[in-house]
């Protein structure tokens, strides 16, 4: 279901009209937001080196096509576009994946005044519940320190909430691991980053996003060319048990968020 989320049906092309906001006009839009639809979901991913086996925007394609599931789980539920630059550390000189040719790192303050504008604008529009959808970990506390601000200089008015759902990004450092020990693979394999954890929910949203040639047995991949992890023995079932606690856990958690707003 996830391979052909990376290009939704036109809205009103299909019986499912898409929940992508960039896919209708305005007046549709309008209309959907005065039908109910007042909830949105902005989804962050982010432009990083992710090993020689997987592609520079494994982040971005996979928090869209995820974010689309979950908008179609909540109802009434709108997706922003992705926010493909982050922060990703020190440029020059450079540090961790910016050591790695195509990774691209943006200040915390022009990452976090994004975020801001991003969410000042819904709240114009009539967007009751604005909510981060971080796909990496690195940018986790920025999304706190926006929506903790926001949500403070709002306090008067609570009809807009900004939400940084930290479980959907935590289900993939602990059930999604838990799971995938259970089915044989050790944390070596697992890894933090590249590794089989990573390489497998990128291969069950969508196979071409993983050079499969590349994790051919042999040669395990390591640090010196970007992975910390095991990704050879990567596989879209494994991947598929992931997206699902993922979007699971983050319905649940949106749900409450919304409740108690």
């Amino acid at each position: 279901m996830f391979a052909n989320e990376g290009n939704p049906v036109h809205a009103g092309a299909a019986d499912t009209p898409s929940v992508f906001l960039e896919d209708l006009t305005w007046t549709e839009l309008s209309a959907r937001i005065a039908a109910g639809a007042t909830t949105v979901l902005v989804p962050i991913g982010g432009t990083e080196q992710n090993g020689p086996h997987m592609v520079l925007g494994k982040h971005n394609v996979r928090v869209r096509a995820v974010a689309g599931q979950i908008a179609h789980a909540l109802g009434h539920t709108m997706v922003a576009p992705v926010l493909a630059y982050v922060p990703e550390g020190s440029v020059s000189p450079p540090t961790a994946h910016m050591r790695f040719t195509g990774t691209i790192s943006i200040p915390d303050a022009a990452f976090e005044s994004v975020l801001e504008g991003a969410a000042r604008s819904f709240r114009q529009h009539g967007f009751r519940d604005v909510v981060f959808l971080g796909d990496h970990g690195g940018y986790q506390k920025n999304e706190v320190r926006v929506a903790t601000k926001l949500n403070r200089e709002w306090s008067s008015d609570r009809a807009t909430r900004v939400h940084a759902l930290a479980q959907y990004y935590q289900v993939t450092q602990t059930e999604f691991v838990h799971a995938l020990k259970g089915r044989g693979y050790s944390s070596a394999e697992i890894g933090t980053h590249a590794g089989l954890a990573d390489t497998s929910l990128a291969m069950a949203v969508n196979p071409a996003l993983v050079r499969s040639d590349v994790l051919a047995p042999g040669k395990r991949l390591g640090a010196a060319e970007g992975v910390y992890g095991d990704p050879r023995r990567s596989n879209a079932e494994a991947g598929r048990v992931g997206l699902q606690q993922i979007i699971d856990a983050s319905v649940l958690a949106i749900r409450a968020a919304i409740q108690s707003h």
